[in-house]
């Protein structure tokens, strides 16, 4: 089954694309792979979800603020690529955490995404090399930014 089809099919609704908010591309293609800048947890209405995950949010929050990032991501491959179809898998994500200091579950929030790409392109191709760190505050107070490389056909 295609990525788009399985986006119907999920019944999933992408947020607008972000804009880029300082100097870079949201998505950079070199040769068959396609970088994508740090994306934040953008909601259908364009705001953004905030806070510290292990304070303001807890852990099933900062899942589900990973799980939106992923649907950010799939906005940006749409907008940039023309379809989601276009990818052929996950290479390598690169998930930041906004957490107090004494969280230490941020591969558990990163899951949120890694779970959302999982569903689209399927284990095979869905899940890729990933990391998942804690960091300081994030740009806006954001609970998540990630990054991903892309494999296209």
């Amino acid at each position: 089954m295609s990525a788009e089809s399985r986006l119907a099919e999920l019944s999933l609704v992408l947020p607008p694309a972000p804009k880029p908010v300082a100097v870079y591309r949201p998505l950079v293609v070199f040769g068959n792979a396609a970088y994508v800048s740090g994306h934040g947890p953008v909601r259908t209405d364009g705001t953004l979800i905030t806070g510290v995950v292990g304070k303001d949010l807890d852990l099933d929050a900062g899942k589900a603020a990973a799980r939106q990032v992923g649907l950010a991501i799939l906005a940006t491959l749409r907008s940039q690529l023309g379809s989601l179809d276009k990818v052929k898998r996950v290479v390598k994500t690169l998930g930041m955490v906004n957490s107090a200091p004494d969280f230490y579950d941020h591969p558990k929030v990163i899951n949120g995404c890694s779970e959302l790409f999982a569903e689209i392109w399927g284990p095979e191709n869905g899940i890729g090399a990933r990391s998942a760190v804690g960091m300081g505050p994030l740009p806006g107070n954001i609970p998540v930014e990630i990054e991903v490389i892309f494999e296209l056909h």
